[in-house]
């Protein structure tokens, strides 16, 4: 049984102006993720600057989150670390807080090898009992998790059950599914990238377009399932755009603009992350407005 089928949001994490987390805002951010059609809430993944939340404030926002949520969709949390000691006690954190799985980023800096890679994963699994997603996201980690690994894992461990593929290359996603033979459960990891990994048997996107256009990516997944392969399409080659839009600086900088000129404003960014240069910010609009979530 897959963790969720269709569009799970990777969430921002909104900051008062004293860098503080904001749980008001973020109450309201994931009633109306909800209310959209999300499918699933990730927290605390890369989009939601885990890198700059202390561990006590990371664990906070995941226990508010399955609070809030109350189990109205499957929450995921991110407790990926490139020390495998502080994963496992994330993730245990985590399984106490009550989420359905596990969102784990490979190890960025330290570069494993495979061995390493399928050793510092098992160790993780090994010490909860929800199901976990690894994800694989070479450009910001430095390391790629190899198809013959994600198989692997997917096989010898019991609640390994996917992977969020963020590497972008089309070829080694398709080599992992046919490796596959149907043990991965398989998302996208990249919002341009949704409908050709659907159609190599994926189970759905793992969004950072969905915070801004909830509706529209639930949609673009649950036409591809319904078999409404041109209306599902359509909505993707609509959205290029403005998923184009939304990488032009290191995310989570356009998303949080974007929530900002929704008149949902998220508030600031940790450091190092800094604003939105302004040249950025009008291609961001026009983006935007052409693709419908964003009103003159």
């Amino acid at each position: 049984m897959a963790l969720f089928k269709g569009a799970g949001v990777a969430i921002v994490t909104p900051f008062q102006k004293d860098g503080s987390v904001d749980y008001k805002r973020f109450d309201q951010l994931l009633d109306y993720q909800i209310e959209n059609g999300t499918d699933a809430i990730i927290v605390c993944g890369t989009t939601g600057e885990s890198s700059t939340l202390s561990h006590e404030e990371h664990l906070d926002v995941i226990r508010h989150c399955v609070r809030q949520v109350n189990g109205r969709v499957p929450v995921i949390g991110g407790t990926g670390s490139n020390c495998t000691e502080t994963a496992v006690y994330l993730s245990g954190e985590a399984e106490k807080a009550g989420v359905d799985g596990l969102l784990v980023v490979s190890p960025y800096y330290n570069k494993a090898t495979q061995n390493g890679l399928f050793y510092h994963y098992k160790t993780i699994a090994d010490s909860v009992s929800i199901p976990m997603i690894l994800y694989n996201v070479p450009s910001r980690t430095g390391t790629n998790i190899a198809p013959a690994t994600v198989v692997r894992l997917c096989r010898e461990v019991e609640n390994i059950v996917g992977v969020k593929e963020a590497s972008g290359n089309i070829s080694q996603v398709a080599r992992l599914m046919a490796m596959a033979d149907g043990c991965v459960d398989l998302y996208s990891g990249n919002d341009d990238q949704v409908v050709p990994l659907l159609s190599m048997g994926g189970l759905g996107v793992i969004s950072v377009l969905s915070n801004i256009a909830p509706r529209e990516t639930h949609d673009m997944c649950a036409k591809y399932f319904a078999g409404d392969l041109e209306g599902s399409l359509k909505i993707q080659l609509d959205a290029i755009p403005l998923v184009d839009a939304l990488f032009c600086e290191v995310n989570p900088i356009p998303v949080k603009m974007a929530l900002k000129l929704q008149g949902r404003d998220e508030g600031v960014l940790r450091m190092p992350l800094s604003e939105m240069e302004p040249e950025h910010v009008e291609i961001l609009k026009k983006a935007m407005e052409a693709f419908g979530v964003l009103h003159k």
